[in-house]
């Protein structure tokens, strides 16, 4: 990998593969395959947290706030901040050497998580997580582009970008059942049955509870999957799909001089504000979704986690892919479809989200949110190419960083607070209306209320999370709108031409 590495440091005089990309087909798949893969772990390690708070704060003997700074401020600010100076070490050092080392760490971290025992530990080990994380997708999506040539990036891109919602949806389908039902003592059994007695000796395995076992579970495939990762995957050239005309720089340039150029590319500008919005609706509103269903039509922890991690879950990823697939293969026909599709998608999800969650049922439900899950995550992979369309293969790492740092930090950083604090100003709101003298205080207990006071705090609970989540879910409109404006420039800011 260093001898790689070091040659692609080397300024490229005339791309050898603007029409073909760098490797074989073959090569390029596995490539991208992995980079897949990695970043389903990355959402995996991200997403569990969320799904086992629960069981968490009760072990752990912490509060509410304890959780929201566990899974908001320990993970989005070192996340969001170290993204920067990471991409900008990608634009001088091997790449894939950092996307290894950062999913070893990721991985190791999310298994110490398992082995937290205060709220202190568990708020480094979250913390690190973030550190290693913020290493990924920047360099990722830099390789990308020196992999694939023009005309196929956007449908590389969102290939990779399917690890959000393939991430989430591994995390909710593996975190549930192991925190349920498998214990220390069939860990325990496990080791013994494989004969690794010098492990049984360095903890006391039949302690475990289901929680740390399944922080243990999905971290220990992730360092392993790095290993096989470093001697697998080379380092390319940079620049080497780019087109022949492309700027080519043999140093980087500095990070003011960066976002000035970014900033003065509108396509950039509205993509990134378009994406933020979009994200701090879809942060916010999958941070609810299963207690949607629970307070709204009374299911169950467990059927709530198949519709949202299975079903919508498997749309989710379906829209991700197509905006990728459609944009490219419709580029030399309407050359600005990475503008036009997503905001089309985007736009139509606002009245099917509608529509699905004022449904009276769970059968009328499913099946307009499953098409507007499609839909709205249209804009993910256009997002990813524009960015690492707009500047040159010197700066591609640096302008992703700079993406995801706007993205992140509004919709993990804001979108779930907020949401937080509509829902509960709208029970507040809805209370504030009856007749039995009831409070957002009083609605805490329910066990000292009768049955109609009871059934009426939790009708505005309810009506205060659905009202909050169709909010949020209209915000994707507004973002459509972002990416329209992004047509008008992109043919002309766009150095990597699609077309």
């Amino acid at each position: 990998m260093s001898d790689a590495a070091a040659k692609s440091e080397a300024p490229i005089a005339a791309p050898a593969g603007y029409l073909t990309g760098y490797g074989t087909p073959q090569y390029r798949a596995y490539v991208l395959s992995s980079l897949l893969i990695v970043y389903i772990f990355n959402f995996i390690d991200r997403s569990i947290f969320n799904i086992l708070v629960e069981p968490m704060k009760i072990s752990l003997k912490l509060e509410d706030w304890h959780m929201g700074v566990l899974g908001g401020l320990a993970f989005a600010i070192f996340y969001t901040t170290l993204g920067i100076p990471i991409a900008r070490i990608a634009e001088r050092r091997s790449r894939m050497l950092i996307i290894v080392i950062s999913l070893a760490l990721w991985s190791l971290m999310t298994v110490m998580c398992g082995f937290a025992v205060s709220f202190l530990t568990l708020f480094i080990f979250r913390m690190l997580v973030g550190v290693g994380e913020a290493g990924c997708t920047p360099p990722a999506q830099s390789v990308i582009a020196d992999y694939f040539k023009p005309t196929s990036r956007a449908t590389a891109a969102s290939i990779y970008a399917l690890g959000v919602p393939l991430g989430g949806m591994f995390a909710g389908l593996a975190a549930g059942p192991i925190n349920d039902y498998v214990t220390g003592e069939n860990v325990h059994h496990l080791l013994e049955s494989w004969g690794w007695t010098w492990v049984l000796g360095l903890f006391d395995w039949k302690s475990l509870e289901g929680w740390r076992i399944a922080f243990i579970a999905v971290g220990l495939p992730g360092v392993v999957f790095a290993i096989i990762l470093h001697f697998t995957v080379k380092e390319p050239p940079r620049g080497y799909s780019d087109p022949p005309g492309a700027p080519k720089k043999a140093v980087p340039d500095g990070f003011g001089t960066v976002l000035k150029e970014l900033m003065n590319k509108p396509t950039y500008v509205h993509v990134v504000a378009g994406a933020a919005i979009a994200s701090f609706a879809g942060y916010a509103v999958g941070a609810f979704s299963t207690s949607f269903l629970l307070r709204t039509h009374g299911l169950t922890l467990t059927e709530a986690a198949l519709i949202f991690s299975l079903v919508l879950g498997l749309m989710a990823a379906l829209g991700v892919f197509l905006s990728g697939y459609l944009a490219d293969k419709w580029a030399v026909r309407f050359p600005k479809s990475l503008s036009w599709l997503p905001a089309l998608g985007m736009g139509l999800s606002v009245p099917l989200y509608w529509i699905g969650y004022l449904a009276p049922s769970v059968p009328l439900m499913i099946p307009p949110l499953m098409l507007a899950a499609t839909l709205h995550y249209f804009y993910l992979g256009p997002m990813y190419a524009v960015s690492a369309g707009v500047v040159d293969a010197r700066t591609r790492a640096t302008a992703v960083a700079i993406t995801l740092f706007a993205v992140n930090l509004i919709g993990i950083g804001l979108g779930p607070t907020m949401i937080g604090f509509l829902s509960t100003f709208l029970k507040t709101t809805f209370l504030s209306g009856n007749d039995l003298g009831l409070t957002l205080q009083i609605c805490r207990d329910l066990t000292v209320l009768s049955p109609e006071q009871v059934a009426e705090c939790r009708s505005a609970d309810s009506r205060g999370l659905q009202w909050s989540i169709i909010v949020f879910a209209s915000l994707y409109g507004w973002a459509a709108i972002h990416y329209l404006i992004a047509g008008k420039t992109l043919q002309r800011d766009m150095i990597a031409k699609t077309a």
